[in-house]
């Protein structure tokens, strides 16, 4: 067991790279909580397109950004640090371009722009993770910077809705800030010029071969990153459909996801972060999956009291997601030896993509079979998933 004391903002700072890199971070999460959820809306409303060439389009490049992410694990593997961070805030600069230059009905652009988000988008997660500190303070890194980027998430569907009702001016006006907001970060993380020797880096502590383990724990993630999808798919999908409740109801539990990762992500992980990490995360697929009995139980309470239920379960689930989140990148870089620390980081996206490409089909397909089908499916792949990384 390790005992960790407790992480100061000045100890956030320092491990996640330095003040410059702190506020390059910042500006990047704020440009993408802009940016990520009115990028259907802009296809939509600015360029005339139909909702299912841009939904394709989008898909499209999420599915490009994933095969690129591998030459950045290589990348990164060679000792580049900051100036991969900084080469996937230009990219997405570059998406932001050809979105201001499509015109309407230019599907090829919007396309282009969609390829070029995507590839920064799935670099961004393994350039950063390799680049903070190592140890304790780079998990506690880590949940700070994934509790910044829901919040601006929050933030930036706020912007974008008071945006729509501007037109497609404003719309365009919002993709030019969030343009230039890539462009400062850029410049910000690339000032900091941090490299590193990994031939050099002793590798943390592991016992036995770490192969076998990450690929268990690689299976495992697709499975866990489910939960992602949970609050934003699948539960307003039984509230709307099984429960015929109240959209407000989806509403206010997604808020609620938001504010409880961004209040309860940092100092949960570092409460946590005295217990080996293998153990938080089995503890997290078991926390989810009591949650996931706990939805199928909400539901058969019907009209009434099962939108209720749901809402109250849903902080569970909301837990068990903060627990993932803050122990299964933490483990990638505990068992990956140094010198391979960047393709396996990369190993570990291309899973959490996977994860995330496939479970909005598999969840609507599980539930239009019954709320039994769906939620008990979930809790048996989760426990599957956390007895192999337990074990």
């Amino acid at each position: 067991m390790t005992t960790t004391a407790k992480i100061k903002p000045r100890a956030l700072v320092t491990a996640s790279g330095g003040p410059r890199y702190a506020v390059a971070l910042v500006v990047d999460a704020l440009g993408t909580g802009l940016l990520r959820p009115f990028l259907l809306l802009y296809g939509v409303a600015v360029l005339g397109l139909s909702a299912p060439v841009t939904g394709a389009a989008m898909t499209a490049g999420v599915v490009a950004g994933l095969v690129c992410v591998p030459a950045v694990g290589r990348w990164l593997d060679r000792g580049a640090r900051s100036s991969v961070v900084a080469a996937s805030m230009l990219v997405r600069v570059g998406g932001v371009a050809l979105l201001l230059a499509a015109p309407a009905g230019n599907v090829g652009l919007f396309g282009a722009a969609a390829l070029f988000l995507g590839v920064g988008n799935q670099a961004w997660p393994a350039a950063l993770v390799a680049t903070v500190a190592h140890g304790r303070e780079r998990d506690a890194a880590l949940a700070a910077g994934r509790a910044l980027r829901n919040g601006a998430l929050g933030v930036g569907a706020l912007i974008a809705t008071v945006c729509l009702a501007g037109g497609p001016a404003a719309l365009r006006a919002l993709a030019a800030v969030t343009g230039l907001a890539y462009l400062a970060a850029a410049y910000l993380a690339g000032s900091v010029r941090l490299r590193s020797d990994p031939a050099a880096a002793p590798a943390e502590d592991t016992d036995g071969s770490p192969a076998p383990r990450m690929r268990a724990l690689l299976a495992a993630n697709v499975v866990y990153v489910f939960c992602l999808n949970v609050p934003e798919i699948a539960l307003p999908l039984i509230l709307v459909t099984q429960l015929d409740a109240s959209p407000v109801w989806s509403a206010a539990i997604f808020v609620a996801n938001t504010v409880l990762v961004v209040t309860l992500q940092v100092p949960l992980t570092v409460l946590l972060s005295r217990f080996p990490r293998r153990t938080v995360l089995a503890v997290a697929g078991v926390v989810l999956s009591v949650s996931y009995v706990g939805f199928l139980a909400a539901t058969s309470l019907g009209h009434g009291w099962g939108a209720p239920a749901v809402a109250a379960v849903s902080v569970l689930c909301t837990l068990g997601e903060i627990i993932y989140a803050g122990s299964a990148t933490a483990l990638v870089t505990h068992l990956a030896p140094a010198r391979v620390l960047g393709r396996a980081l990369a190993r570990f996206q291309v899973s959490t993509g996977f994860g995330l490409a496939v479970s909005p089909a598999a969840i609507t397909a599980l539930a239009a079979h019954g709320p039994a089908a769906l939620w008990g499916s979930l809790t048996a792949a989760t426990l599957l998933s956390a007895t192999a990384v337990a074990r």
